[in-house]
């Protein structure tokens, strides 16, 4: 493997639009948690000290499931309940399809010094060190086992940093909340445990990028270390480590739902029988802000979870990225459903009038 030293700086920022901005839990709505094993099948992910990864990874979040399944208002999918072979991108596709609230990747660590030891959790994102990419590049290898991974995965390449930048935006709208995730794991290990904290670290995994929920994998400890090898393949280690998983989902699910419980959601009287039809203004024009970076971004559709077009504008040192662009207010409208859908829920509308940008109110009132 390639040594390569990455820093990506990224910045996000966050825009109050009406309305919420996180899924509403309602009480008829289950708390929808995706269990991911790592590797499985012929890949049997790293052999530290003979032991199997696929192996411990499944019987983790096998006993993971098992506990949250007890509870009420908790939903559990697995990618996988025994030794196959899922792909990354179909991982993704079940979370997504199951429209899950959070999504844990399970796995065991590994490294050149047997010393090394400690339970880590990561995010997609920024790559801090070298480690963190060499982690990454560890897990995302497993695409070379997939058929036609090229096409699959639009020539990602997980030896080369720069294929991993392209990674970051996709799940930027939920970096905070994947953050929350982590960090609840992260202080469950130590406080639970007792395990070494590596803290929570974000590098550029592959089957984190194409899931639209918050995201988090778990490096449950070095296979490498002889002890800690030992620990995770005992049933008594993977007992503990689940346990401490488990409590902190159900920790990050109970502050989530608080958190949307107390947020104010301000609301404007509109008569649901009359909707407005704006007309043509030729000096107006309508663009849905999806994102904005320090990083500048391929305007491709894979990048963008799927839209097109893409259109990406600087200011200052950021880079604004837009999708559609059109004159009527409510093709605009449809615009911004069809980017909250494809997961963008903080996407909002900008208008310019001209080259000048004004506020949406403005904009209706020109419009009348």
């Amino acid at each position: 493997m390639r040594n390569f030293l990455l820093f990506i700086s990224c910045v996000f920022f966050t825009f109050l639009v009406a309305g919420l901005n996180s899924k509403i839990y309602a009480q008829d709505k289950p708390f929808v948690v995706v269990l991911d094993a790592g590797h499985g099948g012929h890949d049997s992910g790293n052999r530290g000290n003979g032991y199997y990864e696929k192996k411990i990874a499944l019987s983790i979040a096998l006993k993971i499931g098992a506990q949250l399944e007890k509870l009420s208002g908790i939903k559990v999918i697995y990618t996988r309940k025994k030794d196959v072979f899922v792909d990354l991108i179909d991982r993704a596709a079940i979370a997504n399809k199951a429209d899950a609230d959070l999504f844990v990747s399970i796995h065991c660590d590994a490294f050149t010094s047997s010393k090394a030891f400690g339970a880590g959790t990561f995010v997609l994102g920024l790559h801090e060190n070298e480690r963190n990419f060499k982690v990454a590049q560890k897990e995302n290898s497993v695409i070379f086992l997939e058929e036609n991974y090229e096409q699959k995965y639009d020539g990602f390449n997980p030896n080369d940093p720069e294929s991993v930048i392209s990674l970051i935006l996709m799940q930027e709208t939920y970096l905070d909340q994947s953050i929350a995730a982590a960090s609840t794991i992260q202080n469950s290990f130590v406080d639970n445990l007792q395990r070494k904290d590596r803290t929570v670290k974000q590098a550029g995994f592959v089957v984190l990028k194409y899931t639209y929920m918050p995201s988090v994998l778990v490096e449950t400890g070095f296979l490498t270390n002889s002890a800690e090898g030992s620990f995770l393949n005992s049933s008594k280690g993977q007992n503990q480590m689940a346990n401490a998983i488990s409590k902190a989902i159900i920790n990050y699910k109970n502050q989530r739902q608080a958190d949307v419980q107390n947020e104010v959601i301000t609301t404007v009287n509109i008569e649901p029988e009359k909707k407005i039809k704006y007309q043509k203004a030729s000096n107006l024009l309508f663009k849905i802000q999806i994102a904005a970076s320090k990083n500048r971004i391929t305007t491709k559709a894979y990048n963008f979870k799927g839209l097109s077009p893409v259109s990406r504008e600087k200011s200052g040192k950021i880079y604004r990225y837009f999708y559609q662009s059109t004159f009527n207010y409510d093709d605009a409208k449809d615009h911004l459903n069809t980017a909250k859908k494809r997961g963008y829920s903080n996407a909002f509308l900008v208008v310019y009038n001209g080259d000048k940008k004004i506020s949406i109110s403005d904009a209706l009132e020109l419009l009348k």
